[in-house]
């Protein structure tokens, strides 16, 4: 059986023996997860999905800047401009919206539902000031992505103060 300088360490025969039981000298390794994890149960606690509807959906975005821009992009495929809204105050952005059209009365029973249907909110504290007037601010929506463009605000360079 070959091994490393470390017998701590399994070569890839050993790992397949241990995995594939070709090798009686190696037992699969215990998985400890198993221990820490609760049982699974088939229906979610109660209280679980009590207030599900009181968190609204987050919105993943990028944010980047260039030498004169800040730039916050969001996936928002399927969603309409009307069901966008956009806002910014004191330098914290705001886009939130409803994504419909997950719902289909005739639905008996779910197989998979990994999509997020419903209302969704993203608050984010701008990293750099930027401008909040109509003319320094662009929002466009595009192939199923939001990009809104900032004018950062001129700063003056940190001034050196002398020491007396």
């Amino acid at each position: 059986m070959a091994r490393t300088n470390s017998d701590d360490l399994l070569m890839e025969d050993d790992l397949a023996a241990a995995f594939l039981g070709g090798d009686d000298e190696i037992a699969a390794p215990k998985d400890l997860t198993d221990e820490l994890a609760p049982e699974p149960t088939s229906e979610p606690a109660e209280d679980e999905w009590e207030n599900a509807d009181d968190f609204p959906g987050q919105l993943a975005v990028d944010v980047y800047e260039t030498a004169d821009k800040l730039v916050v992009k969001a996936r928002t495929a399927g969603i309409s401009k009307s069901d966008l809204d956009v806002s910014i105050s004191d330098n914290i952005l705001t886009i939130s919206g409803v994504l419909s059209g997950g719902e289909d009365e005739q639905t008996t029973r779910w197989h998979i539902q990994e999509c997020y249907w419903g209302e969704f909110s993203r608050t984010i504290a701008l990293p750099v000031q930027v401008r909040e007037d109509e003319n320094s601010v662009k929002a466009e929506l595009k192939d199923g992505v939001l990009t809104i463009t900032f004018d950062k605000e001129k700063t003056e360079a940190p001034k050196k103060i002398a020491i007396q």
